[in-house]
């Protein structure tokens, strides 16, 4: 109901605007829009004032998210992966932020594998495809990009393995 009153309004409006701007003369329309381009720049500084503080919420990050870069060359769309990838190894108790070695001496099951390296686990991959999904996430996560990530890489190549055997 308030969509159909506020249709109504703007389209009275334009109407209005409309048949003011038939009958008026080019010198008036100049300063008219010489000063309404004015007054709009102001006005819209002031909202830039007033919401800068809520340009930068979630859907503004989420619309931005992939074409910011971090420092080590990935997106942080990228980062997010990692980050699942990271708590997908937690929920199975393989990679914690303690230093129990223990876990990652663990029996790797298919499954398992096939999600760390992002791959459907009912599905048969040949040894290229299993290759290339490694190789994708190794380049993220590889010990020469950031030595903090050698144990991540460690369960990543123990999946690689229990996948090609």
């Amino acid at each position: 109901m308030n969509i159909f009153f506020l249709t109504i309004i703007f389209l009275i409006l334009i109407y209005i605007f409309l048949s003011w701007f038939a009958k008026s003369s080019s010198k008036k329309l100049s300063d008219f829009f010489r000063k309404s381009i004015i007054s709009g720049s102001i006005i819209l500084a002031i909202i830039a004032i007033v919401a800068g503080r809520y340009i930068f919420s979630l859907p503004f990050l989420l619309a931005i998210l992939p074409l910011i870069k971090t420092k080590a060359g990935i997106t942080l769309l990228q980062l997010f992966r990692l980050w699942t990838l990271i708590k997908t190894l937690q929920n199975t108790g393989r990679f914690n932020f303690k230093n129990n070695i223990k876990a990652n001496h663990q029996e790797m099951s298919r499954d398992e594998a096939c999600r760390i390296l992002n791959l459907d686990p009912n599905k048969d991959y040949s040894k290229d495809e299993i290759l290339s999904s490694y190789k994708k996430i190794m380049k993220k996560i590889h010990p020469d990009v950031s030595p903090e990530l050698n144990r991540l890489a460690s369960i990543v190549n123990q999946a690689k393995e229990v996948l090609i055997k």
